[in-house]
């Protein structure tokens, strides 16, 4: 576990130590730094979910640096990013992959910095499973529906054709900076 650094604040009256998430926070900052999973999200969730409380209609800018993760998880908060009124400007530094890569491409404002990397694939299934037939078909259909699902939220998102979609998404497919601009995963470098 990585320790968060404190600030400290001076007002006439006190000094003041507050985490850096809160800061960020309160300059309608938020950041996704590690793996997509039930506790990153159901933090940003909630943090989304009290900035559009706060300022409905003000842009959020949020930060993202991860491999991706848990898919259920990321439509949650994909779901949130959609369904809140102020503008969602995503900023991928480091990388983006997989879960991570359809957060980014879902900003209503997408930068990247210059080394950056975007990766989108088909959604997988981890670790060893012992299962009937029947449990690995009805797997399997859920497996092909959430494939389709982000397939589909990507075309919406980058412009692109669902077929080509799909086609990129069979292995791993890398962007650097200039590429992810030209298939429409993100709008701008920064430089």
């Amino acid at each position: 576990m990585i320790s968060t650094p404190n600030i400290i604040e001076e007002s006439r009256e006190k000094l003041t130590t507050i985490s850096i998430i809160d800061a960020m926070l309160r300059d309608r900052q938020i950041s996704l730094l590690g793996p997509v999973d039930e506790d990153s999200v159901n933090s940003l969730v909630t943090q989304l979910l009290y900035l559009e409380k706060t300022a409905p209609g003000e842009e959020i800018t949020f930060y993202i640096n991860s491999d991706g993760g848990e898919v259920g998880n990321g439509l949650a908060l994909y779901d949130i990013m959609q369904h809140i009124s102020s503008p969602v400007r995503t900023i991928c530094l480091g990388r983006a992959c997989s879960m991570a890569a359809v957060l980014f491409a879902a900003g209503d404002i997408r930068e990247i910095y210059t080394h950056s990397k975007v990766m989108i694939h088909d959604p997988a299934i981890s670790g060893r499973m012992t299962m009937k037939a029947l449990e690995l078909q009805t797997m399997s259909k859920d497996l092909m529906d959430t494939r389709q699902a982000l397939a589909e939220i990507l075309a919406r998102h980058t412009g692109q054709p669902l077929e080509r979609i799909l086609e990129k998404t069979v292995t791993d497919c890398f962007f650097d900076a200039k590429e992810a601009i030209e298939f429409g995963l993100a709008d701008s470098i920064i430089a």
